[in-house]
């Protein structure tokens, strides 16, 4: 079962129903999207993945995946979950534009480390990064991610793999 995590100013806290029109916000965000290397994708497409939260993630106990919440309001999302990218654990984060360059990128990674080593006992995990986003790659050498390998999408886009171990995660 996800559990509820927190850091000094984030509270990680799995979805309940009423953070649909949250969800569906960040995802829509043309900004967010860019950087997390996705195209938009219609609304309720958006909706139909937050359900999916609620009927199948949660209770097959998938993935672990929260809206990540400031001072009583949500300011983005989290995952640590296998997929198809890497051969073991990815983070992934997405933050609401008005909270980028304030350290939460950071505070979020901090608490995904954490949590994959206290709770999963996982040695390493990998994050993906848009070679473009400067921002998010500068956060992932200061952190300690080491690049693996550039993945070349097919339409030429270039995504940095990076691999980090979690012992001593701040």
């Amino acid at each position: 079962m996800t559990p509820t995590l927190r850091t000094e100013r984030l509270e990680f806290r799995p979805y309940r129903p009423e953070d649909e029109d949250a969800f569906v916000s960040l995802l829509s965000d043309e900004e967010v999207c860019r950087w997390m290397g996705q195209e938009r994708v219609p609304e309720a497409d958006i909706r139909t993945l937050f359900r999916a939260l609620h009927t199948e993630v949660y209770p097959k106990e998938m993935f672990d995946v929260w809206g990540l919440w400031h001072e009583g309001g949500y300011i983005g999302h989290a995952e640590v979950k296998k997929t198809g990218n890497v051969d073991g654990y990815e983070i992934i984060a997405a933050l609401i534009p008005a909270y980028w360059g304030r350290g939460f990128g950071a505070e979020t990674v901090g608490g995904l480390l954490r949590h994959a080593a206290d709770h999963l006992g996982l040695k390493e995990v990998y994050g993906m990064v848009g070679s473009g986003n400067a921002a998010s790659l500068k956060l992932a050498e200061r952190l300690g991610f080491r690049h693996v390998k550039d993945v070349v999408g097919d339409d030429g886009t270039v995504t940095k793999m990076y691999v980090a171990s979690t012992t001593g995660a701040a």
